[in-house]
Protein backbone atom coordinates (compact mmCIF):
# COMPACT_ATOMS: atom_id res chain seq x y z
CA UNK A 1 0.00 0.00 0.00
CA UNK A 2 1.37 3.38 -1.02
CA UNK A 3 1.53 6.04 1.71
CA UNK A 4 1.28 9.79 1.15
CA UNK A 5 0.77 12.86 3.27
CA UNK A 6 -2.48 14.77 3.08
CA UNK A 7 -0.63 17.66 1.40
CA UNK A 8 0.87 15.35 -1.26
CA UNK A 9 -2.57 13.88 -2.02
CA UNK A 10 -4.12 17.36 -2.19
CA UNK A 11 -1.38 18.69 -4.50
CA UNK A 12 -1.21 15.60 -6.73
CA UNK A 13 -4.77 14.25 -6.47
CA UNK A 14 -4.96 13.11 -10.10
CA UNK A 15 -1.80 11.03 -9.75
CA UNK A 16 -3.04 9.30 -6.60
CA UNK A 17 -6.55 8.69 -7.90
CA UNK A 18 -5.06 7.24 -11.10
CA UNK A 19 -3.15 4.79 -8.88
CA UNK A 20 -6.37 3.86 -7.08
CA UNK A 21 -8.19 3.46 -10.40
CA UNK A 22 -5.49 1.00 -11.49
CA UNK A 23 -6.09 -1.12 -8.36
CA UNK A 24 -3.56 0.22 -5.83
CA UNK A 25 -4.57 1.45 -2.36
CA UNK A 26 -3.24 4.69 -0.85
CA UNK A 27 -2.96 5.42 2.89
CA UNK A 28 -3.21 9.13 3.72
CA UNK A 29 -1.14 10.44 6.64
CA UNK A 30 -1.51 13.65 8.63
CA UNK A 31 1.28 14.52 11.05
CA UNK A 32 2.68 11.03 10.49
CA UNK A 33 -0.54 9.29 11.57
CA UNK A 34 -2.87 7.43 9.19
CA UNK A 35 -6.20 9.20 8.75
CA UNK A 36 -7.67 7.49 5.69
CA UNK A 37 -7.27 4.72 3.15
CA UNK A 38 -8.25 5.35 -0.44
CA UNK A 39 -9.14 1.98 -1.93
CA UNK A 40 -10.49 0.89 -5.32
CA UNK A 41 -14.16 0.02 -5.51
CA UNK A 42 -14.86 -3.56 -6.54
CA UNK A 43 -17.22 -3.63 -9.48
CA UNK A 44 -20.55 -5.17 -8.56
CA UNK A 45 -21.92 -8.01 -10.61
CA UNK A 46 -25.50 -7.84 -11.85
CA UNK A 47 -27.85 -9.91 -9.69
CA UNK A 48 -28.32 -12.54 -12.39
CA UNK A 49 -24.57 -13.25 -12.33
CA UNK A 50 -24.25 -13.47 -8.53
CA UNK A 51 -26.32 -16.58 -8.02
CA UNK A 52 -25.76 -19.96 -9.51
CA UNK A 53 -28.76 -21.02 -11.60
CA UNK A 54 -30.82 -23.82 -10.14
CA UNK A 55 -33.02 -26.10 -12.25
CA UNK A 56 -36.78 -25.80 -11.83
CA UNK A 57 -38.22 -28.98 -10.32
CA UNK A 58 -41.83 -30.15 -10.25
CA UNK A 59 -42.79 -33.35 -8.39
CA UNK A 60 -39.12 -34.32 -8.14
CA UNK A 61 -38.50 -34.11 -11.91
CA UNK A 62 -36.76 -31.16 -13.54
CA UNK A 63 -39.01 -29.22 -15.88
CA UNK A 64 -36.37 -29.25 -18.60
CA UNK A 65 -36.42 -33.08 -18.53
CA UNK A 66 -40.23 -33.03 -18.81
CA UNK A 67 -40.05 -30.73 -21.84
CA UNK A 68 -37.45 -32.92 -23.54
CA UNK A 69 -39.51 -36.06 -22.92
CA UNK A 70 -42.62 -34.36 -24.34
CA UNK A 71 -40.70 -33.31 -27.45
CA UNK A 72 -39.36 -36.81 -27.98
CA UNK A 73 -42.78 -38.40 -27.55
CA UNK A 74 -44.25 -36.01 -30.14
CA UNK A 75 -46.82 -34.35 -27.88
Amino acid sequence: MKQATFTEVRNHAKQYFDMVASGESVRVLRNGKPIADIVPIVAELPSWKRRKAQPLVLDGVSISCMILEDRQSGL
